[in-house]
């Protein structure tokens, strides 16, 4: 093979390369002693099925069934913020970071594909840096579009999604994950988070609709905070399967400036893999 096509083939995969392999990850057997604290912490309590999971494999055998949300065009858009790295997997975005620090970062899933290496030419100043680790050109973070069912104004944290009136709203995620890239054609993350009063409830105008079809489940709230303990709370997921790219320089203009208040991507939860904490789709 000709060395130059060769050498040229490395610089435009080796992002991902590199997150896939980091020095730093815990061992194995930190993450399997997580799950077996969550099997051995949610067995025989009756908690309902639990988020991320593998989206290409929609089995399980929770049976702690609850009603799937409304359509989100019917739903207060009351929250928006993001994590590094994919919580779930499946799609264009099933190959795993590693175990990262235990605790959620540098953990999850990342895009398969490859990208230009004007694409990921290293963008100037710290994005994200206020969390654990600056974002990059080539990183792939799950953005979560959280609606409710409540009378509520969009707002920071899942406590927006939630009312004195009503205290267990319906809760829908849509949620689609991007691929950054050092590129001002590629999605614009401000166009993408934009909020408006339509037809009565907040929407998120730009939800991208040219990623697949959503794979629709029930289950929980996420974060690594549940590695160990199940979460109560019920939501219907809408999983969009395809992976997008959104300029670097966009997320860098949201981070700074948002009415959800965050400044940072957050960690992920451990994929969810125990068929008793899953459902069997919605």
């Amino acid at each position: 093979m000709n060395k130059v096509l060769l050498l040229s083939s490395f610089l435009v995969i080796a992002p991902q390369a590199v997150q896939a392999s980091n020095s730093h990850d815990v061992a194995d057997s930190v993450i399997a002693q997580q799950r077996a604290a969550l099997a051995e912490n949610t067995q025989g309590k009756g908690f309902g099925p639990q988020s991320p999971r593998d989206i290409d494999n929609l089995a399980g055998n929770n049976t702690r069934y609850f009603g799937q949300a409304p359509e989100y065009s019917q739903m207060n858009l009351c929250n928006i913020h993001f994590h590094k790295n994919a919580e779930h997997k499946g799609g264009e975005f099933n190959s795993y970071a590693g175990n990262g620090d235990g605790k959620g970062y540098n953990t999850g899933y990342v895009y398969n594909g490859k990208l230009s290496d004007a694409e990921l030419k290293p963008f100037k100043g710290a994005i994200g840096a206020k969390g654990h680790g600056q974002l990059e050109p080539g990183d792939t973070i799950e953005l979560h579009y959280v609606h409710s069912t409540a009378q509520v104004k969009p707002g920071p944290t899942l406590g927006s999604c939630l009312s004195e009136s009503i205290s267990n709203p319906q809760l829908r995620v849509e949620t689609q994950v991007f691929v950054i890239v050092n590129d001002t054609n590629a999605l614009n993350f401000v166009d993408l988070t934009k909020v408006e009063m339509k037809s009565g409830v907040y929407q998120a105008l730009n939800i991208p609709t040219n990623t697949g079809k959503p794979i629709q489940y029930a289950g929980s709230t996420t974060g690594p905070s549940y590695n160990e303990q199940a979460s109560p709370l019920q939501v219907t997921w809408s999983v969009r399967p395809k992976v997008a790219k959104v300029d670097i320089a966009s997320v860098a203009q949201w981070l700074a400036n948002n009415e959800f208040d965050e400044d940072h991507a957050h960690g992920v939860r451990n994929l969810v893999t125990n068929p008793d904490l899953l459902s069997a789709g919605h």
